[in-house]
């Protein structure tokens, strides 16, 4: 593949990126940053002024000093500098198995030293054990870092190079190797946001095998790996399941299925892969019950919860749908550890002349576009791990029954402010007497429910009132506002048990559930997507009837196709998307324009976008993205290489534009023809 060009980020002080580094190892949580290079450069005619500059990279064989201190060997020579040249070179990797930053050190001339760091910042030496930890530990930060082709990942951290960890059969082997060999450490990683506390199947080790199995389409090799595995234990039958089951051996998995449970018959993990494949399949009434199970196995897990509000909507049962969304345990949000590093000198972002193509360019993004504040504070946009996929489900339903109704329901099975004071103003005219709702509602004492739940801050209080794209045009069309209900202080997660909830009468006060307070200010983030959504529409159509031009910045097109995305308005979404790239090129437009090419199955589009973004990636020094290897994976299967290929090469843009894709494609037909997995 083509080498991108190396970024550079000047220090103003020598040595202030690895010290600020070294002093952030305490404050690690997950797989760490990605890997520091640090390079040490002097004049060629003098050496008496020394400066700083380093980059971060992703993908490098971690595997021993050598390969490191191989990579520090090709930044050496720069055909772009003739004036400057690198004396030494420092490569920082991190262990999150053993919390260790691992480093290797090379004089240029002279000698290769490699030892590693602890917490406290004292030298320790580097042993075989530790390199096989720092080798699995890089490759899955690739993938945690890789971008998912939105731009989001890229611009974050300034100056990554990615590169691809595993580009033949025998990286994988490496790779599988290693994974096998730790496989029972692995909830030492951490795990993904929404789950509470990692184990032996859900934690970062066996999300970034799963990742690989899923881009690369290597099923065989995963199986391989899970059936040697689940022999030690049989809790690991439920990834092999889900890899059978994407591998279209669903007999299999059904078996294995059965099988596993009936020695683990409560196994949240085997109870929530089965009840996920009966819902797809669509048997909710299957799979009702097997969720229930899950969620008495782990009630204090969101995805045990989630799950089971998901089969409820697919049987269209929304008031049960809305009381277990509500009993979902809500975790604060834990981002990817980031580097930390000091106001640089200066920064130089180069480009290689194979990604100069004006169709990708976004040097030109203002920073100052003008956007209106309305579209500046729609919180959904912001939603992340457990309060995302709630958002998601919520928007779900409003999709399948419209605003209105669920409005209608969620007055049913909450109680609402209004009625509460109603309520409040009948007890207090009878002393003494008391129930169950209104003793909590008068609870002195709030308690958070030991999930970490985070309050969002009310769209009501920030947004402009009476205030959207146009305050006239609020006026003319407008959406129902949601009262507040009352939202409940004291959460217990988990203690509705599954089989408690039923379709009872909801007219009694007494029978109504308290609201949980993100809950409730989610319906109202949602009420604000909605007035937007509905404001934006009419003036679009008010416009077209009169044949006016309806005029937007392009990040006001790219937060418009977003929101029509989270309102499940596809064809307005790419209506939005296409509108913005008309002004200038952005990768999160040109992701959603691929993203709703592929549900159209519109080929010659998906090829489009993919070109596009493949050059756009390589131009901030990207070679490696799982969601658009897999996305050429897929178009290779369905459509054939040879179609594939002619579709990109009819393309108009530039040869050097079009071979950087053909190298994606071509490492995916590599891994299809090398083995049984094709």
């Amino acid at each position: 593949m083509v080498l991108p060009a190396v970024p550079e980020i000047f220090e103003e002080e020598l040595h202030s990126a690895v010290e600020a580094r070294a002093d952030t190892l305490q404050t690690l949580r997950e797989l760490g940053p990605p890997d520091l290079v640090h390079l040490v450069k002097q004049p060629i005619k003098s050496t008496t002024k020394q400066v700083g500059i380093y980059h971060h990279v992703t993908g490098i064989d971690a595997s021993s000093s050598a390969s490191l201190a191989a990579y520090i060997n090709t930044l050496t020579y720069s055909p772009h500098d003739k004036t400057y040249k690198v004396v030494s070179g420092l490569y920082c990797c991190y262990n999150a198995f053993s919390r260790l930053d691992m480093r290797v050190q090379v004089a240029i001339p002279g000698t290769v030293e490699s030892y590693c760091i602890d917490e406290r910042g004292d030298k320790r030496v580097a042993t075989d054990d530790l390199w096989l930890e720092t080798y699995l530990c890089s490759v899955l930060r690739a993938y945690s870092y890789a971008d998912d082709g939105s731009g989001d990942t890229i611009k974050k951290i300034v100056g990554v190079r990615r590169f691809n960890p595993i580009t033949s059969t025998e990286s994988e082997h490496k790779f599988l190797d290693a994974a096998e060999r730790l496989f029972f450490n692995g909830w030492q990683l951490g795990s993904d946001p929404e789950i509470q506390v990692p184990n032996l199947v859900s934690n970062h080790l066996t999300t970034g095998l799963l990742d690989y199995i899923h881009t690369t389409g290597r099923y065989a090799s995963g199986i391989n790996l899970f059936e040697k595995l689940r022999t030690r234990d049989p809790e690991i039958s439920s990834l092999l399941a889900r890899v059978y089951i994407s591998a279209d051996e669903e007999v299999k998995a059904v078996q294995l299925l059965h099988e596993a449970i009936q020695e683990l018959p409560m196994d949240y993990s085997l109870l929530d892969c089965q009840a996920e494949f009966c819902e797809k399949k669509s048997r909710g009434d299957l799979a009702l019950e097997i969720a229930k199970r899950s969620v008495v196995s782990a009630p204090s897990e969101f995805g045990t919860w989630a799950r089971l509000a998901e089969i409820y909507v697919s049987l269209e049962q929304w008031d049960l749908a809305l009381l277990t969304l509500n009993s979902c345990p809500m975790f604060t949000y834990q981002d990817k550890d980031a580097p930390r590093m000091p106001e640089p000198l200066r920064v130089h972002l180069p480009a290689m002349p194979e990604t100069i193509c004006d169709e990708i360019d976004d040097s030109n993004v203002d920073d100052l576009e003008l956007v209106h504040p309305t579209l500046r504070k729609l919180h959904a946009a912001g939603f992340k791990g457990t309060f995302l996929k709630a958002y998601i489900l919520l928007t779900e339903i409003t999709k399948k029954i419209g605003w209105d109704q669920l409005l209608r329901i969620r007055s049913q099975v909450f109680v609402m402010e209004e009625e509460y004071r109603h309520e409040k103003q009948t007890i207090s005219q009878q002393p003494g007497s008391r129930n169950a709702s209104t003793t909590a509602l008068r609870s002195p004492s709030p308690k958070t429910n030991g999930h970490g739940e985070v309050e969002l801050s009310s769209p009501s209080s920030d947004a402009p009132n009476g205030d959207a794209l146009t305050s006239e045009a609020d006026d003319r069309h407008s959406i129902e506002k949601p009262g507040h209900t009352v939202a409940s202080e004291i959460v217990k997660a988990g203690s509705d048990e599954p089989d408690q909830l039923h379709s009872a009468t909801y007219t009694q006060f007494q029978n109504k559930r308290l609201c949980e307070r993100w809950l409730d200010n989610l319906f109202m983030v949602l009420y604000e997507d909605l007035r937007v959504y509905t404001i934006w529409r009419t003036e679009m159509a008010q416009y077209r009837q009169q044949q006016l031009l309806y005029k937007k910045s392009a990040e006001e097109w790219e937060i418009l196709g977003e929101l029509a995305e989270r309102l499940h308005h596809f064809d307005e979404a790419v209506e939005a998307y296409e509108s913005c790239l008309s002004i200038r090129f952005s990768p999160k437009a040109m992701k959603g324009v691929l993203k709703l090419s592929e549900m159209r199955h519109n080929v010659r589009d998906v090829c489009g976008a993919l070109i596009r973004l493949v050059t756009w990636q390589y131009r901030w020094y990207s070679e490696f993205s799982p969601a658009l290897l897999y996305t050429i994976r897929k178009l290779i299967e369905e459509e054939g290489a040879v179609k594939v290929r002619s579709i990109i090469q009819g393309t108009s843009l530039p040869q050097h534009v079009l071979d950087l894709t053909h190298q994606y494609a071509a490492l995916c037909a590599a891994f299809r023809s090398s083995g049984s997995d094709g």
